[in-house]
């Protein structure tokens, strides 16, 4: 599947974006213009299910969606061996699954969801609830947001293929933490994330991950703190 694409600057560099669930390249808004002003030329994607992109087809939300699905997606549509690819939540999990072949120079796992499907966490199908959030309930969830990134998660919600949460709640059991990375990474937390909690943290030093925390953001941390989620990003760019 050719996903949807949006493009910032016309550098020599390249770096790639991957929304979370729910969102799409919109929500990098923000993020792509700092990396083209830093020389990049940046591509952000609409994963299947989510914004222009194509919605899945098969007989269950399962068979639409889900990390294998979106990794052959970027593969299909992305350019390897990028000088930079970063993921946010579900595209930091989607990116794992894309690296290997992808090949970038370097990637950032932003407070990614590999432990979303852990039993006991919650069930990823509370999500469809958000498709018909209001500005005061998506005001209230993120209260650090700017209003233009909350006039595009109402326009993203509008889009968004709910079974994409569906299809999430099939993996129960499956999630884990990665083995060691197969470039180099950082992964960069939210803090007290609810997604790599502390002893996670250490294990993934241990494999040769990153490990960063920008203080005070929430999940999304680029629209929670761009200057945070940047500067937290030094010696990467």
């Amino acid at each position: 599947m050719k996903l949807h694409t949006r493009e910032w600057g016309t550098g020599e560099r390249v770096a790639l974006l991957v929304h979370g669930i729910m969102s799409d390249h919109r929500s990098w808004r923000s993020v792509g213009p700092a990396l083209a002003e830093r020389g990049y030329r940046v591509i952000a994607v609409d994963l299947r299910g989510h914004g222009a992109s194509p919605r899945g087809e098969g007989a269950t939300p399962a068979d639409r969606y889900g990390p294998e699905r979106y990794a052959e997606d970027l593969v299909d549509t992305l350019p390897q061996g990028a000088d930079l690819a970063i993921g946010h939540s579900l595209g930091g999990l989607t990116l794992l699954h894309a690296v290997e072949r992808l090949r970038p120079a370097r990637v950032v796992y932003s407070d990614p969801a590999w432990r979303f499907a852990q039993p006991g966490l919650f069930d990823p199908a509370v999500f469809t609830r958000f498709k018909e959030a209001t500005r005061e309930q998506l005001t209230a969830v993120s209260p650090r947001w700017e209003a233009a990134d909350v006039d595009v998660e109402l326009a993203t919600l509008a889009l968004w293929d709910p079974d994409t949460a569906l299809a999430l709640s099939a993996l129960h059991g499956r999630a884990g933490l990665p083995g060691a990375p197969a470039v180099p990474s950082l992964v960069q937390l939210a803090d007290n994330s609810w997604l790599i909690g502390p002893e996670d943290a250490a294990t993934l030093r241990g494999l040769g991950y990153e490990v960063r925390t920008v203080p005070g953001a929430g999940h999304t941390i680029h629209r929670d703190d761009l200057p945070g989620f940047l500067a937290s990003l030094d010696g990467w760019l």
